[in-house]
């Protein structure tokens, strides 16, 4: 038999505790909706592989779309647990979500772009400078991304390496951070047959990774990879905003030509009392003469903060390193869950194991 509200062509969803009301389409994944009408949900992949935007369902009743195990599992979804970047409501709903920015979302623009410059730092890192329209004025925060539209309407997403202006909170120009993925269909081209002047189809901003500014507890900045171009972009914004928090920065790789942007880390320490640079390597050659940290970089953070409590942490990058900091950070160094920032950069290779 169906119920009336089977039949509802929308559903109201609050979110608690900020009280923000919003509605979903039938159909229409929960996270879309917020988006859309400018509620600022925490998410990441929008994909259900990363786990960003999972929150208490306390009212009401929603379906799964695909999604990964690790992100959401049996278990947590039994407990009322739900992903909002693929839970369809099928009622009123009602979440818990302690990450609702108080501000709202910024406004998502389709439009052109043009490559400026295609600068390769590392065998496998591409930095890409992109010029926006002149009567598009793009407003996004540090720390998060855009995706591009390929031919075939399918998506890739890069976070934007660079801050916007300290005034007006927009920016003319973008600077990605691509690493090269052998058989990606993207980086292939990026790292073979892209040229400057080229035009590519961006959507954007996404993503809830961005400065909490309401509080005034140290940081830690963790990175992995090409993880580091977030973490960029938040440290562009404390030197323009003169934020002088206490920031610790741990940036890991394979090996030393992996920390692609070193010395320019280097000079913004130099620059900024506040902040403290920390590199670190897992798989040094001997001809690579490293003589720095080695090991795991979340591993590093432990090795100098074995107590996070009173702390903030930033993590991008791999998932699985991202994943280990956070089940180590608040499980064993006392950092507060609602203290982990966290943008993991799932590949397509990464979605692909969705499970419905």
């Amino acid at each position: 038999m169906t119920s009336p509200d089977d039949l509802a062509s929308t559903f109201d969803i609050t979110v608690q505790p900020s009280g923000r009301v919003f509605t979903a389409q039938t159909g229409e994944a929960i996270l879309s909706a917020g988006i859309r009408q400018g509620v600022g949900l925490p998410y990441g992949c929008r994909d259900g592989a990363c786990g960003s935007c999972k929150c208490q369902l306390i009212e009401g009743r929603v379906i799964h779309g695909p999604h990964q195990v690790k992100a959401l599992s049996e278990q947590e979804e039994a407990s009322g647990l739900i992903l909002t970047c693929c839970a369809v409501a099928q009622t009123d709903v009602v979440l818990q979500s302690r990450q609702v920015t108080q501000v709202g979302a910024l406004p998502v623009k389709r439009m052109p772009t043009r490559v400026i410059t295609l600068d390769r730092k590392s065998p496998d890192v591409m930095v890409l400078t992109l010029q926006l329209p002149a009567s598009e004025a793009f407003a996004y925060r540090a720390g998060q991304y855009i995706e591009f539209i390929l031919r075939d309407g399918t998506r890739r997403s890069y976070s934007m390496a660079n801050a916007p202006s300290a005034s007006g909170g927009t920016s003319d120009t973008l600077e990605l951070h691509i690493r090269h993925m052998p058989g990606g269909r993207f980086t292939d081209h990026v790292f073979s047959t892209m040229l400057e002047r080229e035009i590519l189809r961006v959507e954007g901003p996404f993503g809830s990774f961005y400065l909490r500014q309401d509080s005034a507890k140290p940081m830690v900045l963790l990175a992995s990879g090409t993880g580091f171009a977030p973490i960029k972009a938040l440290i562009e914004q404390m030197q323009q905003q003169a934020i002088t928090r206490l920031a610790t920065l741990y940036w890991g790789g394979r090996r030393p030509r992996d920390l692609y942007l070193h010395e320019w880390v280097q000079a913004r320490a130099a620059e900024m009392p506040n902040l403290s640079y920390v590199p670190v390597v897992s798989d040094a050659l001997p001809e690579d003469g490293w003589d720095g940290r080695t090991g795991f970089v979340h591993q590093a953070v432990l090795q100098d903060f074995p107590n996070l409590a009173g702390h903030q942490v930033y993590a991008c990058g791999a998932p699985i390193v991202v994943d280990s900091a956070r089940a180590a950070y608040i499980g064993q160094a006392g950092l507060a869950e609602e203290e982990f920032f966290a943008d993991a950069f799932t590949s397509e290779a990464d979605k692909a194991v969705a499970t419905g």
